[in-house]
């Protein structure tokens, strides 16, 4: 998992311009609208978002020469494991939506600004990360540990899941209620307005940077699972922002499907373990710590590839969703 190939700025350039332009477009779109998306809307506009990266997967297989088809495979299992993990956010999004009361015909334009600025910030998390992997390759190990840590995580709260008092960003939202002043009822689509002679933020605001800042914490675990499946920091940023791309639809899609994804969690769990076992197994590879190995490439540590990855990252899903559909169903009857 080596750099195949380096990405110049007019890449950079192309790719930030037209996906500014998507989301403007998205934006303006809604706020003509003004409407809560329907099943037959989200629907449509969630495929049109799935056909957007896979023309952007043979965008790149073709433009990028001989390095071209294994940086496509790169994106395309970058998009389908980021577009799966962030399945689990819809969960603590409805949370949130649900904590903060807010009004059906609202919470579109929440989750578009929340994911404008979970985007924003996942940029400068996975340049972070970029800057580290570059310096140290040791990081792998970190990223690996982390990924099978969390992947345990999400096993045990499978098999136990935990009641948690505190709502999502909610001390997040303590100090910006020390900071600032708010109100408590909404005011339409204003994120602040002047009461007394003040101005206050309303709860439409808070909603949306809630949902910005809670996405980065989920970021914690899928940046580093999007690396061990590439070092292209091109790549990761792109797959991370098509996946939220489609989020908002997404949430709308699958608002009545949620609860029926029981077995989630493990399929999650399985993917997020089996790429921190092959971030473990890369940095074995490349070695350079002195306590281990003498410092010297652990050649006997397996390379998983692109291919091997992408497979089995879709058929957990696949068997996943399956199993939880058809254990509900038979549960309901």
């Amino acid at each position: 998992m080596h750099n195949i190939a380096h990405f110049d700025l007019s890449s950079w350039l192309i790719v930030v311009a037209a996906l500014s332009v998507i989301v403007l477009i998205d934006l303006f779109v809604h706020l003509r609208t003004k409407k809560e998306p329907t099943f037959r809307s989200a629907s449509l506009q969630m495929l049109l978002f799935v056909s957007l990266a896979i023309a952007f997967t043979v965008f790149i297989a073709k433009e990028y020469g001989a390095d071209g088809p294994e940086l496509a495979k790169q994106f395309f299992a970058g998009y389908v494991t980021e577009l799966s993990l962030s399945v689990d956010n819809l969960f603590v999004f409805m949370v949130i939506l649900s904590n903060f009361k807010v009004p059906r015909r609202l919470q579109s334009e929440a989750l578009l600004i929340g994911i404008v600025i979970a985007l924003v910030l996942r940029g400068i998390f996975i340049a972070v990360g970029a800057a580290a992997i570059e310096t140290f390759s040791w990081v792998f190990y970190v990223f690996g540990a982390f990924l099978i840590y969390t992947a345990w995580g999400l096993i045990k709260d499978a098999i136990t899941p935990e009641v948690e008092d505190d709502a999502p960003g909610g001390k997040l939202m303590e100090f910006v209620r020390r900071r600032f002043n708010t109100v408590d009822e909404f005011y339409g689509s204003k994120m602040m307005v002047k009461v007394d002679g003040r101005r206050a933020l309303t709860p439409l605001a808070l909603v949306m940077v809630t949902i910005g800042f809670t996405d980065v914490l989920f970021a914690l675990d899928s940046i580093p699972a999007v690396y061990g499946l590439t070092s292209e920091a091109f790549i990761v940023v792109t797959a991370n922002a098509f996946a939220l791309l489609g989020l908002r639809q997404l949430y709308f899609l699958l608002a009545g499907l949620m609860e029926r994804l029981k077995y989630l969690g493990f399929g999650l769990s399985f993917i997020l373990a089996w790429i921190g076992a092959k971030l473990v197994f890369h940095a074995m590879h490349s070695n350079e710590l002195p306590w281990l190995n003498g410092g010297h490439p652990i050649e006997w540590a397996p390379e998983i590839s692109t291919e091997l990855s992408l497979t089995v990252i879709v058929i957990t899903l696949a068997i996943t969703v399956v199993v939880s559909l058809l254990s509900t169903r038979r549960d309901n009857r």
